[in-house]
């Protein structure tokens, strides 16, 4: 094939990810108009795709939450697929590939059989929706793909992760699940959710079932009172489950990361076990003995694997000899008190990093792998001095004057201050939702944003002196960068055009700089 036609060309895949896009809305999620958006409209496309009954012969864990409820939905996949079902994980957001949102048995959905119900559910969508039922936006189509998937594809357990708030969630169609759950709660799309706790409680209880059993985490006093409240009012048991006792694990480490993950995993193992009872597996699991968990509990709670969420990935780009020279420690963090989870992560793990003991790494070709350890060398590569260095984006919609602080001052409270933050947009196209969309190279792209992030960053380590922004401009014109790569160099932050060219630019430090493990 020459050039012309190579461009030209559109993979199957591709056309996919075309349609998908032209499903996204312009409007921002905080829109007044788009709360509730006509709601009842998910019911017809259930009846479009004939998908009323087969929903309902599904078994259901239905999980909400501000922070963990992905975490908590791994875990409960992962314990459930080591107890021998046949398991439907639907989880969001995705990180490089739409099909991570579907995972059958552990593994994301094949692109095969992804297109294949892609194209059954989108068709009949197009020639049966009008102007009074139009097509669906994005997430709820996914939301649709997804019980598509799992009703053909006759899985034992289907998981199901609320995409945001609860109530008028499309996840929230489901009229019978078996148990439900709700993660720890905090403050998050605001916007859309309501300002108090109490309020954001109230969207998360939506997802109660008349009689069906529940369970949270310990939650702050307002947000406990209005989930009892509304647990009263449809007859359903809530109980508050305690962070899993470690020693339960026979000396095994959770899969996944962080303290904070023992909170995640009581509230998967008491879904599971409940869904178990509920749906008469009582041979699977004895929890009444308080020693240790089954096997298969244990099996799927230290195999449990999820990118993005307190990931350790050393930089395959270096010279594999000096791999930990570059090490990347990446988390999904977006909230206040998840920054603050994330600082305490981060902080103990470059310690343990720096006392030469083991680094959890979880390979980026094989998001399934469970934590591999990889031994620091005890020669004297290892033992570099270490610099730490912030990259960061966070979407308009959040608050970086709320998020940053956090950050800092956790990581100084563990003795760790960042050399340099480094912010980037992020890359894909807003109407765009695959790889091919990226735009890296464009010049076009708009920074304002990363620049408020910028001063606030600047402020914050000028020791909150209330620097304004023309004086900030003279400090950035001040500072040079000789490498051309950033946008605008300051003293203690760079903005980049996009992540490409900050790894590049990264990268090129470490090579510049070999006596310094970057971190």
């Amino acid at each position: 094939m020459d050039q012309g036609s190579q461009k030209a060309s559109v993979t199957p895949y591709e056309e996919v990810l075309d349609a998908l896009s032209s499903l996204i809305t312009k409007r921002s999620r905080a829109d007044p108009s788009i709360k509730g958006d006509r709601f009842d409209l998910l019911f017809d496309y259930i009846k479009i795709l004939d998908l009323e009954e087969p929903i309902s012969k599904l078994k259901i864990i239905h999980v909400a939450g501000t922070k963990g409820k992905g975490s908590t939905c791994t875990f409960t996949e992962a314990i459930l697929r080591n107890c021998g079902f046949h398991t439907g994980l639907f989880t969001s957001p995705h990180l490089i590939d739409i099909r991570e949102r579907f995972r059958l048995d552990g593994v994301d959905i094949c692109e095969e059989k992804f297109l294949a119900y892609f194209w059954w559910c989108y068709d009949r969508l197009k020639e049966n929706t009008n102007d009074d039922v139009p097509m669906p936006t994005f997430f709820r189509f996914i939301t649709l793909l997804a019980f598509k998937i799992f009703t053909a594809e006759q899985v034992d357990v289907a998981i199901l992760e609320v995409g945001l708030g609860g109530r008028f969630d499309s996840t929230n169609v489901v009229q019978a699940p078996i148990v439900c759950g709700i993660s720890s709660l905090g403050y998050d799309h605001m916007e859309i959710l309501g300002n108090t706790i109490g309020e954001i409680a109230g969207e998360k209880a939506g997802i109660f079932k008349h009689g069906v059993p529940a369970f949270t985490v310990s939650q702050p006093d307002e947000a406990m009172r209005v989930l009892e409240e509304k647990a009263s009012q449809l007859d359903v048991h809530l109980q508050v489950v305690p962070p899993l006792d470690a020693n339960l694990l026979n000396g095994t480490k959770l899969g996944l990361e962080g303290e904070h993950q023992y909170l995640n995993a009581g509230l998967a193992v008491v879904l599971c076990s409940t869904w178990l009872q509920r749906t008469g597996h009582l041979e699977v699991t004895n929890l009444q003995q308080n020693s240790s968990l089954p096997e298969q509990f244990i099996k799927g709670l230290s195999t449990a694997s999820l990118q993005g969420r307190a990931q350790i990935v050393p930089d395959r780009h270096i010279d594999i000899e000096r791999s930990g020279d570059l090490v990347f420690y990446l988390d999904g963090a977006h909230s206040p008190e998840s920054m603050e989870v994330c600082a305490r992560w981060f902080s103990l793990a470059i310690k343990e990093d720096s006392q030469q003991q083991t680094l959890n790494y979880q390979p980026q070709d094989d998001a399934r792998t469970s934590n591999e350890l990889i031994q620091r060398d005890s020669g004297g590569r290892s033992r570099k001095n270490s610099t730490q260095i912030l990259l960061f984006n966070c979407m308009s919609v959040r608050d970086p004057q709320l998020l940053l602080p956090r950050l800092l001052k956790t990581c100084a409270s563990h003795g760790v201050h960042f050399k340099k933050a480094l912010l980037v947009p992020n890359i894909s196209v807003y109407h765009k939702v695959g790889s091919h969309a990226l735009s890296s190279t464009d010049s076009q792209v708009d920074l304002s944003w990363q620049f408020t992030i910028q001063r606030v960053w600047e402020n914050l380590m000028q020791g909150n002196k209330g620097v304004d922004a023309q004086s900030m401009d003279a400090v950035c014109e001040e500072v040079k960068d000789d490498t051309e790569l950033c946008v605008k160099n300051c003293a203690n932050s760079a903005v980049f055009s996009s992540l490409p060219i900050a790894i590049k630019w990264l990268r090129d430090y470490v090579q510049q700089n070999q006596s310094i493990r970057f971190q």
